[in-house]
């Protein structure tokens, strides 16, 4: 058992190395994220399956996979669920102290505004639920957002302009529920892209409830495209975050890792 943020990578690792078939994490989107970090560290053959109790505010991988949050219910499908094989997203990115770094996601990533956002509601309380509190850190840090000027290189193809988000999408959701890539599948060797470009605050307000919905396009202010590499350079260092969780800033560059992980899911 995890006793804190920044353990569950060692304990997973070691699960793993000690030969275990299955680890089971019991948590949100950013247990889960850290438990993957972990099993990362080890040889694909070693990699052991994972399976998810979600107990989360989010819960977005959970939601994206089909596993429910009953907890009876989960726990019948980590004993039983058949094996998905899913793609992993490798980013190498920033460091508070400057140096490279690099992490691995299987949700959903950003630059941008969805960096800012995680990281409010990483140092604020969550106790409203992970709708009500990603809503509340997203208006928050909306008021005063300024979008940036980005380039983003999709494998051979650059896009440049003022832009107030870049999303990376492995799954279809983020931020409680947010539909923001819709179609995305955690198994095509792809990311989906959700480019946001200079959108207004009213215009975004406005399209804010179609994220949920996933209708929020076609917008003449955003694009969906899809890769299996994207690199985003920006005029200021800009927050990214990962599965929720904010560890650095750009330059950041991130690379699909296809098939690199068995996660039980329903039958």
């Amino acid at each position: 058992m995890s006793a804190g943020a920044g353990e569950m990578p060692s304990l997973a690792e070691d699960a793993a190395r000690a030969g275990a078939a299955l680890v089971v994490v019991v948590g949100g989107d950013g247990t889960v994220h850290e438990a993957v970090n972990g099993l990362m560290r080890v040889p694909g053959q070693q990699r052991p399956e994972l399976a998810l109790v979600p107990r989360g505010t989010g819960d977005d991988f959970a939601r994206a996979l089909g596993i429910p949050t009953d907890e009876h219910r989960a726990i019948a499908i980590a004993a039983a669920g058949q094996s998905r094989l899913i793609d992993v997203g490798r980013v190498t990115y920033a460091a508070p102290n400057a140096s490279d770094a690099t992490a691995f996601f299987v949700s959903m990533a950003g630059t941008g505004m969805s960096g800012a956002v995680a990281r409010r509601l990483n140092t604020t309380t969550k106790a409203l639920g992970g709708r009500a509190s990603s809503l509340i850190a997203t208006l928050a840090v909306f008021r005063r957002w300024k979008n940036v000027a980005m380039a983003v290189d999709i494998d051979v193809e650059r896009i440049e302009g003022l832009m107030e988000d870049v999303l990376v999408g492995n799954t279809e959701f983020h931020n409680g529920g947010m539909r923001l890539c819709p179609g995305a599948s955690p198994d095509d060797g792809v990311f989906d892209v959700l480019l946001i470009k200079d959108v207004s605050k009213l215009d975004l307000a406005r399209t804010l409830p179609k994220l949920y919905r996933g209708t929020h396009l076609p917008h003449p202010k955003a694009e969906l495209r899809r890769g299996r590499t994207v690199s985003i350079t920006a005029e200021r260092p800009l927050p990214i975050e990962l599965d929720g969780e904010q560890p650095g800033t750009t330059p950041v560059r991130f690379e699909v890792v296809p098939g690199a992980l068995r996660v039980r899911v329903p039958r």
